[in-house]
């Protein structure tokens, strides 16, 4: 019964916070019906790693979490 995501029609299936011993497992079950993409807990130490076991996407939040912010809006402009 698990991974019915794929017998469904999903696109793509989401494997995320899983250790690579459940992704592998998951990747086996999937067997090809639908693109999976890993997250969580990625990190430049692991990505090698996580590509060598077939994921199709890795998503990083790390790039984005430390990143400062900078304010683009258009509130504080004034006409010339």
């Amino acid at each position: 019964m698990k991974w019915r995501q794929a017998a469904a029609g999903a696109d793509i299936i989401m494997l995320d916070n899983m250790d690579v011993d459940t992704m592998k497992q998951a990747i086996e079950i999937i067997d090809g019906r639908a693109k999976t993409e890993c997250s969580g807990n990625v990190t430049r130490e692991n990505i090698e790693k996580l590509t060598s076991i077939g994921v199709d996407y890795i998503s990083s939040g790390a790039l984005t979490h430390s990143a400062p912010i900078m304010d683009i809006s258009m509130k504080n402009m004034r006409p010339i």
